[in-house]
């Protein structure tokens, strides 16, 4: 597969230098960003299905007339982080 580049990113010597001052053993800058660039890419996608689940839930409570209080909401979460809990 055929590589492409990612337009260079200017910077102010400050951030470049604490980017610098947190690199690991080995790894260059390029390595950073590529890594940084793949976790945010990542991140977007997680947050853009959440988004999306969230809208699908509000339109199916339209559409059904059935809202969730917020006693069964706290409940379920409990109940989540209750088990997640246990199972520590």
């Amino acid at each position: 597969m055929k590589t492409a580049t990612i337009p260079p990113l200017r910077v102010t010597p400050e951030l470049r230098r604490e980017a610098e001052s947190v690199l690991r053993e080995g790894e260059s800058l390029s390595n950073f960003s590529e890594e940084a660039l793949r976790k945010q890419i990542e991140r977007r996608k997680i947050q853009n299905a959440f988004v999306a689940r969230g809208l699908g839930s509000s339109e199916l409570a339209k559409s059904t007339g059935h809202y969730a209080s917020k006693d069964e909401v706290m409940g379920s979460l409990n109940a989540i982080l209750d088990e997640s809990r246990q199972g520590k």
